[in-house]
């Protein structure tokens, strides 16, 4: 699980960028992409050699997800799906986007809707998906986890954005 949140982070990350810049996007499809790959099997970075038309880009999205979902073994569809749509919120607000940016991006009915909430003044993404990385050791629950009480999650927010408990 955590792989894919980082790896559906990167993967997407073109497409939301150009789909926010507005125009054009880049081709989130996989033949199109060149990736730039960790040893240890982490997707560093990816960037397209091509573009699609900005109305065909959810599809394109979509497609990008379902290919990587099918060839993931063990966990659920549904929680891969979900991990992407949190990713691509994400990146999605990182580019000075806007969540209708999101919503259009992310609609494939397997995408859980994204969510947001304000958070000292800022958007951020209220995570339907977790990342599971607590249970590596030594590691505790990222600042957003939705595995942890509200209240702790919307303090750790605060404390991430620069404003205390």
């Amino acid at each position: 699980m955590l792989w894919w949140y980082s790896a559906s982070s990167v993967l997407l990350g073109p497409a939301a960028e150009s789909y926010v810049r507005g125009g054009r996007v880049a081709s989130p499809a996989l033949g199109a992409m060149t990736l730039f790959l960790h040893q240890d099997g982490r997707v560093l970075d990816a960037r397209s050699s091509a573009v699609v038309d900005r109305g065909e880009a959810p599809k394109h999205v979509a497609d990008l997800v379902a290919t990587c979902v099918a060839a993931v073994d063990g966990p659920s569809a549904r929680a891969l799906w979900a991990i992407a749509s949190d990713s691509l919120a994400n990146r999605v607000l990182w580019a000075g986007g806007v969540e209708a940016d999101a919503a259009a991006l992310a609609a494939d009915e397997r995408f859980p809707r994204p969510r947001f909430v304000e958070v000292a003044g800022q958007r951020a993404v209220r995570r339907a998906s977790c990342c599971l990385v607590y249970e590596s050791p030594g590691q505790q629950k990222c600042v957003s986890c939705p595995r942890q009480q509200p209240d702790d999650r919307l303090r750790r927010l605060r404390a991430a954005f620069g404003h205390g408990t």
